[in-house]
């Protein structure tokens, strides 16, 4: 790259500005102030990228697969070395706190290393009997799409399984978060990576994701988003059968019983809401309580929300920094004036800060009614709904009344209540006495209109392969 704050494409091996003369601002949420500006794709650096994927593309699917997973391996290390200055450049644009920054890169290393730990197992031949066998194949060039909320990890669920199962990928990167793609592209290119199999575009959304889904050589796209963007890219799709994994919206309720330890239960979940000031598909939304200990849940909830300190990301004693941008804010505004309307208390926060910086503090809304829009719209955001319930099956019928089914929590010690929730729960994961992030080695997807298909573990590299069921052969080669 010329310059560490100019952000340039990447295609066919090489850093471009890119063919427009235009570049995209990415601003700094805790100044609101642009710092650093980030290359436009143009459609000939688009067909570049295609045909530099295409031309790689047999010559990758064929390469050992022991080999791709070492360059897998070594890329992670490389990464792990970069960290601390990848993290810093991550905060300043995403404004996540510098310490959630080197959480979230740990975790991408950690992505890598696995897909490159099992490339060559997941790559094998799978004998079924006499004469029959599977044969995993690369399906071929991928269209990966990822977001500005966790970048790092996100990125590197869709380059570690794709390259592992040797797919070429085209990633769109994030514009507000372009220096992550930068520097994971990077790691993957002093690790070996040949030319032309990971191409790095930054632009127009709209723009680029119309024309790399209108080509014949991306044979799948994979998005993580929201719901709406989604379903508009599988419409795109659809044209050529493009195969599609949908991270999409979600929404997610925590179940706390009467049984629950609430000195467990409320640091655990204002820990994983409030990280990356809730800007997370997977953080919890709605909070749903045992009337025997509503009182005192929401009295304590809402001190622990309180306690929250904001403040630069880049100062250690922070423990929530800003929002991404200007449109998460705007929705917290829309999302708390609709509820209030309707009759909703505000326990703590529900005004954006004054100060610059996109601030929003940790908001605890009670009594909202079923009509609000917070209960229905994904937040995105440092809000929480606080409410009581009277019995297990109107929880979990107030727990499931969302269109998302990605994530679910809930809080007991009872091993019956633990069977009945984990199995009544229409989310595609559910967590007992525990919220955290998803690991490495663990397939992950939603439901309803969280999207489809797989992300992580097995399944995840599974999604870029073609399972050719070969019969009669005397042997298996």
């Amino acid at each position: 790259m010329s310059d560490a704050r100019s952000y340039e494409l990447f295609i066919n091996g090489k850093w471009r500005a890119g063919g427009s003369r235009a570049s995209l601002p990415v601003v700094n949420p805790a100044t609101e102030k642009v710092f650093a500006s980030v290359a436009s794709a143009t459609v000939s650096d688009l067909d570049g990228a295609l045909a530099s994927a295409e031309r790689s593309r047999k010559a990758w699917s064929s390469r050992a697969a022991k080999d791709r997973g070492e360059i897998l391996l070594a890329a992670a290390k490389i990464l792990a070395t970069k960290i601390e200055a990848a993290a810093r450049d991550l905060s300043a644009e995403q404004g996540k706190t510098v310490a959630e920054a080197i959480g979230e890169y740990a975790r991408a290393v950690e992505t890598l290393e696995w897909n490159g730990r099992h490339a060559e197992e997941l790559s094998a031949q799978i004998p079924l009997g006499p004469n029959r066998m599977i044969v995993p194949e690369a399906l071929g060039v991928v269209a990966a799409f990822t977001p500005w909320n966790y970048p790092a990890v996100l990125i590197a669920r869709k380059l570690g399984p794709a390259l592992a199962a040797g797919c070429p990928v085209i990633l769109k990167g994030a514009e507000e978060t372009p220096s992550v793609a930068v520097h994971i592209i990077e790691s993957l290119c002093q690790a070996g990576v040949p030319d032309g199999v990971v191409s790095l575009v930054f632009g127009v959304p709209v723009h680029i994701s119309r024309h790399l889904l209108s080509s014949s050589i991306v044979k799948i796209l994979t998005f993580t988003g929201s719901t709406a963007v989604g379903k508009q890219l599988a419409t795109l799709a659809a044209n050529n059968l493009q195969r599609c994994i949908l991270e999409l919206g979600g929404h997610s309720p925590v179940i706390v019983c009467e049984d629950a330890d609430l000195a467990k239960a409320i640091p655990a979940i204002s820990e994983y809401k409030f990280e990356c000031a809730g800007q997370s598909c997977n953080a919890p939304s709605r909070i749903l309580v045992a009337r025997s200990l509503y009182e005192e849940f929401l009295s304590r909830m809402t001190d622990a929300a309180r306690k929250i300190r904001i403040g630069l990301p880049d100062d250690p004693a922070t423990d929530m920094g800003p929002m991404a941008n200007a449109r998460r804010i705007e929705a917290m505004q829309r999302l708390t004036r609709d509820a209030v309307e309707r009759g909703a208390r505000i326990e703590t926060g529900g005004t954006r800060l004054d100060r610059p910086g996109f601030y929003w503090p940790p908001t605890i809304l009670s009594g909202v009614p079923k009509q609000a829009r917070v209960l229905h719209e994904e937040p995105f955001g440092p809000i929480l709904t606080v409410a009581p319930f009277d019995t297990l099956d109107g929880a979990i019928e107030e727990a499931n009344a969302t269109e998302y089914g990605l994530a679910a929590y809930f809080f007991t010690e009872a091993a019956d209540t633990q069977r009945k929730l984990t199995n009544s729960l229409s989310a595609g994961a559910v967590s007992v006495n525990y919220l955290k992030g998803v690991s490495a080695d663990a397939p992950y997807g939603g439901i309803k209109q969280s999207g489809y298909g797989y992300e992580g573990g097995e399944q995840g590299v599974r999604s870029f392969q073609i399972l050719k069921m070969v019969n009669g052969l005397s042997s298996f080669g």
